[in-house]
């Protein structure tokens, strides 16, 4: 079958959009793994599912390169409510969208009549080892010691619907992301896996950081995971609450506020380009 989509990035973090109000997408855990191959396929770091809701203007799906699903996108959701609102599918400059963790609300920052930007609440932070997951006792687990492959690290953990580990380190750039990064993802202390971010302080209103995302690898921007890392860095006595916290990716940056009732993502989205795929 012949399905239409279009590549789209926040951040330089892109996916594979198609939308499912007009067609059907069957096996996309499968699909998602043909079409995110950079060699053999259209290339990124998963697909998206624009689908319709009953509780929402519409619902996401997100799909790992891997092919396994993810609960929710930051980056993507910026995106998803870029095409919902460029292809008029929506016409406020408020929208809501439906995720494995919730409904979202985005407020749309518009620019000769598209969306160049979106502000999203991303909910609560969760702090409780039980609901992240991790395998600890407490109420939270903030500055813990760790040891992964013979080095003690100390790790903070936050889930904003994905589970994150955050590790501050005073230099990141020659971090050999690619040998440690699945080390964390697939310890034994977190039991869906964990997405991990190395975080560099440069300032208490500005952090630098870079991912491993679980089922992805190293990718250029995690939008959950940047606002687990200025999650980290208050409960760490870093940075304040109430306060905007840029943190500078490989691909961008994203600005986050993280407050007693929720945290907010402000970053860009843009599209890449359409076009159609056999499957």
């Amino acid at each position: 079958m012949k399905l239409h989509f279009t590549k789209m990035h926040g951040c330089g973090n892109d996916y594979i959009y198609l939308n499912c109000f007009e067609q059907a997408v069957e096996h996309p855990g499968q699909l998602s793994i043909s079409l995110s191959d950079r060699h053999f396929g259209i290339g990124g770091d998963g697909i998206v599912l624009i689908c319709p809701s009953h509780v929402a203007d519409a619902k996401m799906r997100m799909f790992n390169s891997d092919g396994s699903e993810g609960k929710m996108c930051g980056n993507a959701i910026r995106c998803v409510g870029k095409y919902l609102y460029d292809h008029g599918m929506v016409k406020s400059d408020s929208i809501t969208i439906e995720t494995l963790s919730g409904i979202k609300t985005l407020k749309l920052c518009l620019e000769d009549g598209r969306m160049c930007a979106a502000r999203v609440n991303m909910g609560k932070a969760e702090l409780n080892p039980a609901e992240i997951p991790v395998n600890l006792t407490g109420d939270a687990v903030i500055n813990h010691p760790l040891v992964v492959e013979n080095k003690e690290y100390a790790v903070t953990c936050v889930s904003m619907g994905n589970p994150h580990c955050v590790v501050f380190k005073k230099n990141i750039t020659c971090l050999k992301l690619n040998q440690i990064g699945p080390k964390f993802e697939n310890h034994p202390l977190f039991p869906q896996r964990i997405n991990t971010e190395f975080v560099q302080m440069i300032d208490p209103c500005t952090l630098q950081m870079r991912v491993w995302e679980r089922g992805s690898g190293e990718t250029l921007a995690c939008g959950t995971g940047a606002c687990a890392a200025a999650v980290a860095a208050v409960e760490n006595g870093y940075c304040k609450k109430n306060t905007d916290i840029t943190v500078k990716l490989p691909g961008g940056e994203l600005i986050i506020r993280y407050t007693d009732e929720a945290v907010y993502m402000t970053g860009p989205a843009a599209v890449v380009f359409e076009g159609e795929v056999e499957a």
